[in-house]
This record gives structure tokens, C-alpha cells and sequence, in this order.
């Protein structure tokens, strides 16, 4: 190895569009000393070949905020660079073919109309007229975007590229990097393909598919796999629409945009052939792979059916290259959970350039503050399960992943493909059962129990669910017997040392320092006052805690507590694989378990948590709920949770699924984070000043005491809604003619029957949830109104005497 030539304060990995932007973005923010290394030339790996469509439209309001950020920059950098971009304004038209996606499209249109953009339904007939060169035979409707454009992916790479220079960036191009460097969990820099050590205080992998084997060599997993990605370019067709619009005919798979007179066409594929980006072309710039009209046929027979003009078309070129995709078909971006100072943008699942923009600033603010700029959580990379980098899962994962982009995305739609990667001891047990399974955070869960096989195999809705009666019915248990429930997934951590009471009472609201045995809730803080976490802690002993949490913030959490613990007196120990967690609730809880234990549950209080015995086996009790019920969750060693989930179910208790529960925490007013908290929302906001213990000082109180000095301007409210639609998330909430907030969730509650969502809506300073009550709002979904009431307090046992009791 050659001796280190070089210090950097930020190495950037990768030339391609996301790394170009990040290198502009940070010299936009003032960073000093930033070298970027590409190992060809620019844009040579993927950016190159891509086909230049910028939609600033996206399914959640976090992602169209990123995407619309390149309508805004891209004109911009040609005025900055002198370098034109090529972006123009075409507009563009999502087709419907399946009625049902005609929902999909009112949901995304009321979303992007929410942030300014100009999206509108239109009928067949209109269509027509507007895009004489489409047939229209089949369409069940669309939707127009004016703000839908094009840019030439080559000058945008430059233009990042000239400005980068200029903010004083170096760029260095055909510079190899073998391996990154580290020090424990700190980044401390890079190794070259020739030995040269460059040693930097931040790392950003930014190499697209070629990011998976840099982050190995610092143990870090990304879910990447590279499949052969297709278009083709027409010859000129003249009499086309000048500019022609992007086309989506979202339910053939195909993509369709204008080229100085020719027409791109491409598709997402199902059954996507994987590329080995390892192997002997994986180093070859410029790449492009075979043609295959065998795997094309398809696009561009539903190409002909759309536009019959080309059916005289000559193809002047058939384009075969690369693209990265991630097992759930969202990007990775942010600071790695494993890895301090190490970041990552990559897996933009062949959306890289119109991503490139608002990836690039984010991560720049981002690696330049030390905190994410905005609730980025659903592209985190701190969400990947270590489990689904695993090559052959990605490589499974590719029969739908890529065409996920375009399917039609039904409520409660679940994956096929790269099933069975994480299942919990009683697994077996839960299917015997007639658990109907669906990956939760990645683990296979019970959403609902089948009786027979009529139930098992329901279709999906865009309306009422098939399997709401199934969770009523789950639920009914409950009201005089006793429900099961696989809690496993949730992540559970171990915090024992001196300094354990001391991390957790500076991270958490609520107060830690308990006697043993007691169980609290409390929200995890950020320095902004937000919410980064939503745990229960259970005392164990006098330097030891159980941290709960949810399944799918598992490897966040880890991160989370692991940073705030350093310098600190303290081992944190992840146990969520080492036990099962059953939940045992109903009225008849109580009594099933005495009979199964020679312990004490009638002198059990509310919040409390002892070892027991079960059916002969020890475990842990913890009297908690979260559907509202009497209820204690049992945390078994894995190797005896088959012989008291036998127990249980002998002694007659019943399965109750993933759906079902969720239909009970919403009619108790219970929150989810990720969905209703996130760090951006504060306990204040949420409703949660219960679990705020203002005696002590915690990490966020300061602005969260001015927050309650002036009174929080926003509030989640629980909301009933008229007209029984099918809530999910982000449907605007209107109040005399304009938006005043979107829900964050919603599901029809399993034992009041009412439809619920949580808001989050505008209040005025100091305003009482009774005046909040009073106030008239309606909710938009899919492109209809309905009325909605916030409720004073949950519909379901408010006074909480049936868990407590």
C-alpha cells in the first residue's frame, strides 16, 4: 500500500448525475475541499445512456418535493453555466387502461395540485383532441401534467460538472477506488485501485449499482442489482406533435417521449434479465448490452397499438444499458446506519436524472448540517434489512421489482417475489393457524387467518376490502374471549451499564429513571424537538432497560441508539431475533393466563412488566396494548415459543392478524410512526404531551418549550369520516375552499365499523381540540369530497377502562 498522499474533507464516488449534483450542491452550500472521483469518465456508467424524462409528479408529498425541485433548477443552471441543459416544458399524460387506476390517478393528482402543480383528470374524448397521434381505444381515462419535461442527461452532467469547478470542487476522472476506509464505526476515508490511501471526514457513495461492492468493504449491505434496461429511438416521424409529451400507459408498461422530431419508447420490464455489474464488462464505460427483441416484442407491440404511426417508424437505434434497482423500488440515500460520515445516493431505479436535483441538495444539506433536511424516511437507507442485499434475493426480487414502477400500485398490494426472507420462530404455528401472509418491515406476518380457502385468496379494491369482515371478526374476539397476536418483528433492544438511565432520560421525553418493573411510553427525540422514535421501555433492572420499537425502524433505531450512546458507560444489545413476542388480549386474557401460570395476574398493574411462567416455560410479562384491549405481550426465548403458543391456542385463544390490529389502534387513537410521527412532527403536535416529563432536560426541549410557550400551529387530529371511503395517506383536507393539512393514516375501525384518519392540520395558536371539533372539513379522495369531524377523543373505550381494567 503507498503511503497517503491526500486529506479530503468530503470524497464523492461517482461521476454520474447524482454524484455531479451532490458536488454542485455542496459547492452551492460553501463546502471546502470536495473531491469527486469517477472511474472512467463522467456520466459513463449509466447517466449517459438514460432518457432524459423529468417528472415533477410523485405518489407521496415528500418525493414530489424532491422531484419538483429539477423544473425549478435545471433552467437555472443553463443561466449559471452557459452550458443549455436541453430541459424543455413538454407535458405529459399518465394513461389509465384498468378502471381502477383511474383511483391511483385522482389520489396522485389532488396530491400534486396540493404543491402547486397543475395535474388534471381528463376524459377519452378530451384526450383525443389533445393527442390526435394517440389511439385512445381501451383508455379508461388520464391524466395531463403540464409540468412533465425533458432534459439531455449528458449537458445536465455538465453543467453540474462546470459549476461544481467553479465553487471549487476538484473533479479527477479514471481514479479507481478499491475499498473505503474506516476506523470502528467512523468513515476516514478511501483506498485506490493502485494502494493511494485519500483520507476524508466524509464519504458519499454515489456509483450507482457499483455502490454495492464500495459499501461492502465497509460492512455496510445494499439491496442493488443492475438488469438490462431498453428503449428505442425512432427514426424522424414527421407530423408529430411538436414538443410531443411524455406518454405513460401506465398499464402496458411503456413510456413514450419526443427526440427532435423521433419518439423514445421504453418500458419497465417484468422478469428483468439481471446484469452482472462484477463481471468482465462490468468496467467498461459507455457500456451497451446486446439488443433483444425477445424481451422488447412486448413495449413495442403495445408502442404500435398506442401511436399507430409507427407502424412506417424505421428504429434508428435500439439502446440496451444498465440500471440499478433496489428490492422495494425506492432509492437509498442518506447517512449508513453502520457507518459514521459514510453516505449513500444510489438505486434511483432508472430515475436518476429526474431525481438528480433534489437527491443532490438533499444530501448535501443533509452531510453539511448532520441531519436530514426533511423526513426522507421511505428512501432512508437506515430502512434496508441487511437480509435483502443478499444477491440471490435481489436477483429474485427482479421478476417485479422493475416493473413496479409502472403496475398499478392497489391498496395493500403485496409483494410475490423474494418472499420468506425473515420468519419468527412460531412462524409455523401462525400458518397452521390459517395465517394469510404479508411482509411487514420485511418479515412474514398474519394479516388475516383464513377459516377456509375462499378466504385466503381475496382480490384486491380500490374501495371496501375483502378481508375487513375477516378482521371484524378477529377483532370480535376480544370482547369476551382472548385474541392472539404475533408481535415478533418489533425490535427489541437490550441497554445495560451505569450510563443506561442516563442515555435514555436524555434521549427520551418521557422520564426513565422508574422503579424495576415498570413499563413506559415515550417518544425518542431529535434536537429540533421531532420525533425519532415511538418505544416503550421496560426497566429490567437497576442498570438495565428493554428498548421496543417498531419492526420496520429495526437498523435506524440501532443507528440512532449507538450514536447518542457514544462516550457512555453503556452496551446496547439487539435481541429481536433471539425471542418471539405473542400478544395475548381480550377480556378473557387475564383468565386464560392464570390458569396457564402459577403467577400473580390478577395484582398485575397497567404498565408493569415481571418474569412469569407459561405453561411451564419462563418469559417475560409486560401489560401493555396497543388495540385497547386487557392484553399482556409475552417475550419468550425463540426456542420455547412453539410450546406456549400451543398452550395458548389449546386453551382457546384465537388468531388475530396485522390488518385487525391495525383497524383497533386507530379507533383507539393510537399513532404510527412513520406514518403519523416522524421527525418532523413534534410530541406537542402529535398529542403526545403526556409523555413529556418538562422537570428534567432532554435532547429537543428547548424548542419544544417555545413550541408550548407560543402554542403548536398544527395539530393531529383523529377524524371521522362520512361516506365510508378507503382512507390510505396524503389525502388533502380542505376547510372553506383550501387545504389546511393531509391525513398520514386511515383504516375502518374494527369494532366502532366508523372510517378514521389522522391528520395533521393547521390550528390556530393555543386553539383546544373542543374548537378544533367544531370546525367543518372534508377530506378529498381520489377526486370526491367527503365530510369529517375531528373527534375530542377516540370512538372506542375512551376512557381506556377496558385495557385498564
Amino acid at each position: 500500500m503507498r503511503t497517503t498522499t491526500d486529506m479530503r474533507r468530503t470524497i464523492i464516488i461517482g461521476g454520474g448525475a447524482i454524484g455531479l449534483s451532490l458536488a454542485y450542491h455542496l459547492g452551492q452550500r460553501g463546502a471546502q475541499d470536495v473531491l469527486l472521483l469517477e472511474r472512467n469518465q463522467l456520466t459513463s456508467g449509466t447517466s449517459w445512456h438514460a432518457a432524459g424524462i423529468v417528472g415533477p409528479l410523485r405518489a407521496t408529498p415528500n418525493m414530489t418535493r424532491l422531484a419538483m425541485y429539477a423544473g425549478e433548477l435545471f433552467p437555472q443552471l443553463a443561466a449559471q453555466t452557459g452550458q443549455d441543459t436541453g430541459y424543455r416544458r413538454t407535458g405529459g399524460y399518465w394513461l389509465a387502461r384498468d378502471p381502477a387506476r383511474m383511483d391511483e390517478l385522482h389520489r396522485i393528482a389532488s396530491l400534486g395540485r396540493h404543491f402547486g402543480l397543475t395535474p388534471q383528470m381528463i376524459d377519452i374524448g378530451k384526450l383525443a383532441c389533445q393527442m390526435p397521434d394517440l389511439a385512445t381505444e381501451g383508455l379508461s381515462g388520464a391524466m395531463s401534467v403540464a409540468e412533465d419535461a425533458s432534459v439531455n442527461p449528458v449537458d445536465l452532467c455538465m453543467a453540474y460538472a462546470r459549476s461544481a469547478k467553479a465553487a471549487g470542487v476538484e473533479i479527477r476522472e479514471n481514479v479507481d477506488v478499491a475499498a473505503l476506509q474506516t476506523a470502528g464505526t467512523q468513515i476516514t476515508g478511501v483506498r485506490l485501485a493502485d494502494g493511494t490511501v485519500i483520507e476524508a471526514d466524509r464519504v458519499a457513495i454515489c456509483a450507482g449499482v457499483w455502490s454495492k461492492r464500495l459499501a461492502q468493504t465497509a460492512g455496510v449491505p445494499l439491496p442493488l442489482q443492475a438488469v438490462e434496461h431498453m428503449y428505442v429511438v425512432t427514426e424522424a416521424m414527421p407530423g408529430l406533435a411538436q414538443p410531443f409529451p411524455v406518454v405513460r400507459d401506465l398499464d402496458r408498461g411503456i413510456y413514450i417521449k419526443g427526440d427532435a422530431g423521433k419518439l423514445v419508447i421504453g418500458g419497465f420490464e417484468p422478469d428483468a434479465k439481471c446484469w452482472d455489474a462484477f463481471g468482465p464488462e462490468g468496467d467498461r464505460p459507455f457500456l451497451e448490452l446486446a439488443e433483444d427483441w425477445d424481451q422488447f416484442t412486448p413495449f413495442m407491440e403495445a408502442a404500435l397499438a398506442l401511436i399507430p404511426a409507427l407502424e412506417t417508424a424505421g428504429i434508428a437505434h435500439f439502446m440496451n444499458g444498465p440500471e440499478s434497482f433496489t428490492a422495494d423500488t425506492r432509492p437509498l440515500i442518506g447517512q449508513t446506519p453502520q457507518v459514521d460520515g459514510l453516505y449513500v445516493a444510489a438505486g434511483m431505479n432508472s430515475v436518476g436524472i429526474m431525481s438528480s436535483a433534489g437527491v443532490g441538495r438533499a444530501l448535501a444539506d443533509w452531510m453539511i448540517d448532520g441531519e436530514a433536511p426533511m423526513d426522507l424516511w421511505e428512501v432512508d437507507v437506515a430502512r434496508v434489512d441487511p437480509a435483502t442485499a443478499d444477491d440471490a434475493h435481489m436477483n429474485n426480487r427482479m421478476a417485479e421489482a422493475v416493473a413496479d414502477q409502472f403496475t398499478l400500485h392497489w391498496p395493500y398490494k403485496q409483494p410475490k417475489a423474494g418472499r420468506g426472507l425473515r420468519k419468527s420462530a412460531l412462524h409455523a404455528q401462525w400458518a397452521d393457524a390459517g395465517a394469510v401472509c404479508g411482509l411487514t418491515a420485511g418479515w412474514e406476518r398474519g394479516l388475516w387467518y383464513a377459516r377456509d380457502k375462499a378466504e385466503r385468496d381475496l382480490p384486491y379494491s380500490i374501495g371496501a376490502q375483502h378481508w375487513q369482515p375477516i378482521a371484524e371478526r378477529e377483532a370480535a374476539i376480544m370482547q369476551h374471549g382472548t385474541a392472539l397476536l404475533d408481535l415478533s418483528p418489533f425490535g427489541k433492544f437490550d441497554i445495560t451499564g451505569p450510563d443506561a438511565a442516563t442515555l435514555l432520560n436524555h434521549i427520551a421525553a418521557a422520564q426513565m429513571d422508574v422503579a424495576v418493573g415498570r413499563a413506559v411510553y415515550t417518544p425518542l427525540m431529535n434536537a429540533k424537538g421531532g420525533i425519532e422514535g415511538d418505544v416503550t421501555v421496560t426497566r429490567t433492572g437497576a442498570q438495565a432497560f428493554r428498548l421496543t420499537s417498531g419492526a420496520a425502524t429495526r437498523t435506524r433505531d440501532a443507528a440512532y441508539l449507538r450514536r447518542h450512546a457514544a462516550g457512555l458507560d453503556v452496551q446496547i444489545t439487539d435481541r429481536t431475533e433471539d425471542e418471539v413476542v405473542i400478544g395475548v388480549m381480550g377480556a378473557g386474557s387475564r383468565d386464560m393466563l392464570a390458569a396457564l401460570s402459577p403467577d400473580d395476574f390478577a395484582e398485575f398493574p397497567f404498565s408493569t412488566s415481571r418474569e412469569v411462567t407459561v405453561a411451564g416455560r419462563h418469559c417475560r410479562a409486560t401489560r401493555v396494548s396497543f388495540v385497547g384491549e386487557l392484553g399482556w405481550e409475552l417475550s419468550i426465548p425463540a426456542a420455547k415459543g412453539p410450546p406456549i403458543w400451543d398452550a395458548l391456542h389449546g386453551a382457546g385463544g384465537q388468531p388475530m392478524g396485522h390488518y385487525a390490529l391495525d383497524a383497533c389502534r386507530i379507533e383507539k387513537g393510537f399513532k404510527h410512526w412513520g406514518h403519523d410521527l416522524g421527525p418532523e412532527v413534534t410530541p406537542l403536535e402529535a398529542g403526545l404531551g403526556f409523555a413529556i416529563d418538562w422537570t428534567k432536560d432532554f435532547l429537543g426541549k428547548p424548542p419544544l418549550e417555545a413550541q408550548r410557550k407560543a402554542g403548536p400551529s398544527r395539530r393531529m387530529a383523529l377524524v371521522q369520516v362520512e361516506g365510508g371511503p378507503l382512507i390510505l395517506h396524503d389525502e388533502p383536507v380542505w376547510e372553506a375552499g383550501r387545504v389546511i393539512g393531509l391525513t398520514t393514516s386511515g383504516a375502518k375501525g374494527a369494532r366502532t365499523g366508523l372510517t378514521l384518519a389522522f391528520a395533521m392540520i393547521d390550528i390556530a395558536p393555543g386553539e383546544k381540540q373542543a374548537a378544533t371539533a367544531d370546525r367543518q372539513f372534508q377530506i378529498e379522495v381520489a377526486g370526491k369530497m367527503y365530510p369529517a369531524v375531528a373527534l375530542t377523543a377516540p370512538p372506542f373505550d375512551p376512557k381506556g377502562k377496558r385495557m385498564r381494567g
